[in-house]
């Protein structure tokens, strides 16, 4: 396994990441939708990046760890997913940091940092692995935005969803950029699917 389809992304408001200095025909078009980022070709838990040394991949078979060490086990022998070190938003955060957001924009200084490292661990075959990712969100997920992603990963565990539904919304819909509230309804869907 290789990690050629990894981009290094830019991070744009509420996260549209495509390939810099490509031709506007070759940029890879995605979509954040929670700790997911889905496009034509993948569903990734965090975004997918040159920057980390990895990537994670959920297929409606398997899940998939891409990069130096790769690792791939079915559903059925994956007994637990989570991300941790999320970055999360108060209410009172989220509101002040959209409106910064907001005016940096309408300045044209919209210059975010670097997105935030997340830890995938995966806990399967007896053994436990740990891979970092990258979020993302521009600034941080909304608590609930959290809460509905690791319900959904627990449930690829279970066997009670497939990730096979985030392709399945991604072909069908093609959204774009999805502000919170469109991001947690969207989850909510996700999670009513069998």
């Amino acid at each position: 396994m290789d990690n050629t389809h990894a981009h290094t992304m830019e991070f744009a408001l509420e996260s549209t990441p495509t390939s810099p200095g490509a031709s506007p025909g070759a940029q890879k078009q995605g979509c954040m939708v929670g700790l997911f980022w889905i496009d034509a070709d993948n569903v990734h838990l965090g975004t997918p990046s040159a920057m980390t040394a990895s990537d994670v991949l959920l297929t409606p078979d398997s899940l998939r760890v891409v990069g130096p060490e790769p690792k791939e086990w079915i559903w059925s022998d994956v007994a637990s997913v989570e991300v941790i070190g999320v970055p999360v938003r108060s209410t009172g955060g989220r509101w002040a940091g959209r409106a910064a957001s907001v005016a940096a924009v309408a300045l044209d200084v919209w210059n975010p940092g670097s997105p935030e490292e997340m830890t995938v661990a995966v806990s399967a075959g007896g053994g436990r692995i740990e891979t970092t990712v990258l979020s993302g969100a521009a600034t941080a997920y909304s608590r609930r935005e959290v809460d509905l992603s690791q319900a959904l990963l627990a449930r690829f565990v279970e066997g009670a969803c497939s990730p096979a539904v985030l392709s399945d919304w991604w072909s069908s819909a093609e959204p774009g950029v999805l502000r919170s509230r469109g991001r947690e309804a969207v989850l909510e869907e996700w999670l009513a699917a069998r």
